[in-house]
Parts: structure tokens; C-alpha cells; sequence
């Protein structure tokens, strides 16, 4: 059974960087799709990144892209969110799962399946 680990979340003034880490368990990261998704007070569940096993192609949402990178360490097994000059905006409990399929470009929606326990990133001065 794949189990999702998230870790490298905290408080950072705004300009700042964070990574994150989704160290994965019970299945090899090789063969699984993984994305980022965030969660704010009051609002929706919102994908940020994937990054799809096969060809390592990389999707984000528009708010973070040129700021955010997801990238896969395969010998770690572990899949990280690189995220520059982070914005009051981006402050939310940040998920990493399980992607069944890519997000539909077309439509914005995002696909997910097992979830983490999530990870608070704070951003404000």
C-alpha cells in the first residue's frame, strides 16, 4: 500500500523559498504520478504541480509557475516541491498524492487519489 510522507513546511516571510519532501512508502516512485495540492482557510483543494513516471513531464498551475518546481529523486523515493519567492497567497496545508491521470490542461481539473497528512507553509512578514 503506497503511503505519502510530507515534510518541510513552516513560516517564511514573503520573497522567501521552502521545499517540501514527499517521501513515499509500500511502492516504488518509479512507476507512480505524483502531484502537489494545497488547501487554504475557506477554500478548495487546488492542484499546484505533478510530475508524471514515465517521461518525468511536469504540469502547474498558473498562480505558481516560473516560481514552483517538482522534480523526483528516484533513489530517495521521494518527490520534492522546490518554491521560490513564495507569496501571502500561497499560504495553505500543502498534500502530496497519488495522480491517477494527468490534470486536464483544458478544463483546469486535477486528479488525485492517496493523500498525505499535508504540510503547513505560512507565508507573511
Amino acid at each position: 500500500q503506497l503511503q505519502l510522507v510530507e515534510s518541510g513546511g513552516g513560516l517564511v516571510q514573503p520573497g522567501g523559498s521552502l521545499r517540501l519532501s514527499c517521501a513515499a512508502s509500500g511502492f516504488d516512485l518509479d512507476y507512480v504520478d505524483i502531484g502537489w495540492f494545497r488547501q487554504a482557510p475557506g477554500k478548495e483543494r487546488e492542484g499546484v504541480a505533478c510530475i508524471i513516471s514515465s517521461d518525468a513531464t511536469t504540469y502547474y498551475v498558473d498562480s505558481v509557475k516560473g516560481r514552483f518546481t517538482i522534480s523526483r529523486e528516484n533513489a530517495e523515493n521521494t518527490v520534492y516541491l522546490q518554491m521560490n519567492n513564495l507569496k501571502p497567497e500561497d499560504t495553505a496545508v500543502y498534500y502530496c498524492a497519488e495522480v491517477p491521470r494527468p490534470p486536464d490542461v483544458a478544463t483546469g481539473t486535477w486528479y488525485f487519489g492517496s493523500w498525505g497528512q499535508g504540510t503547513q507553509v505560512t507565508v507573511s512578514s
